[in-house]
């Protein structure tokens, strides 16, 4: 059996990025020493998620791919010796920005990276005021520890992209994450939304026959403009076996550091009983590339 030990990291953020990138390093530290191979991070890790608000001062947390931030994860995979999933916020050019998943070797050296495809717009979550959508397509990443599908966050409701993932060869498909509720939403509503978004990715696991990890930030961050009472990320991240079968669930409160083992064989044999790639009619399904079949 092919397995691989994937490291999550549920982290409650603070203002100060240099207390949450220690705090994370030490759980990578702790995480490789337990047995890790790939470790997951959550969504724009290093700050709190400053698109609860618009404002062009936040534009100062862009850093670039050869940033001293950036080195430091590289560091740190290398010494660790583990595969590193690491998510910032990308100043590509002056006015240019992007929402970015970076891929870091074992050795350090970077192996990939893939630009958020899907920017959302809604209240709380400016985000298309921040990020211009990726340019790079859906294209899996080769590491030694397999090949990586990484997505990002808001991507995670499409079936379209888990799909172009998989069809490309992603063995695993990797979702980090911050998203949550507001607290004008009844408690009723707001556990709708929070099985919806584990719902859907299971569908995603299932229909094309691969694990899905999704790691999601953990507590409540104010809103600084005040127009809304901020936002309680619900954290539960987890990981999903081929079949949709939940192999991990991280709780909704609190921060969570574990280490989750996946038969990395068990796909192929899922593919078998359920050969989805197979019976796709691929002749039928032109109408995908429109906005809409008026």
């Amino acid at each position: 059996m092919r397995t691989l030990n994937v490291g999550i990291i549920q982290q409650r953020n603070s203002e100060n990025i240099l207390e949450n990138s220690s705090r994370i390093a030490n759980k990578i530290r702790e995480l490789s020493k337990k047995g890790a191979q790939l470790i997951v991070n959550q969504e724009l890790h290093d700050t709190l998620y400053f698109c609860q608000t618009e404002s062009v001062d936040e534009f100062d947390k862009a850093i670039q791919l050869n940033d001293e931030r950036v080195k430091f994860y590289q560091g740190l995979a290398r010494e660790t010796k583990t595969v590193l999933i690491i998510s910032l916020f990308e100043k590509r050019a002056s006015g240019l920005y992007h929402n970015t998943a970076i891929v870091i070797e074992k050795d350090g050296s970077l192996a990939g990276k893939y630009r958020k495809m899907h920017i959302p717009d809604d209240p709380a979550y400016y985000e298309k005021f921040y990020f211009t959508p990726g340019d790079l397509g859906f294209h899996a990443i080769d590491t030694s520890v397999g090949r990586l599908g990484v997505l990002v966050c808001w991507d995670q409701w499409y079936p379209e992209a888990a799909r172009l993932m998989a069809l490309d060869g992603a063995e695993v498909l990797i979702y980090p994450t911050a998203i949550g509720t507001e607290s004008t939403d009844s408690p009723e509503e707001q556990q709708r939304q929070l099985e919806a978004w584990t719902v859907v990715q299971r569908g995603h696991a299932v229909a094309n026959g691969v694990p899905v990890i999704s790691v999601n930030r953990v507590g409540h961050e104010p809103d600084p403009s005040k127009a809304t009472n901020g936002i309680t990320f619900w954290g539960s991240s987890f990981v999903a076996g081929p079949q949709g079968e939940i192999l991990y669930r991280a709780p909704f409160d609190k921060e969570a550091t574990e280490i989750v083992k996946i038969d990395m064989n068990r796909s192929d044999q899922v593919r078998r009983w359920w050969p989805f790639f197979r019976d796709r009619r691929i002749d039928a399904y032109s109408g995908l590339t429109s906005r809409y079949l008026d």
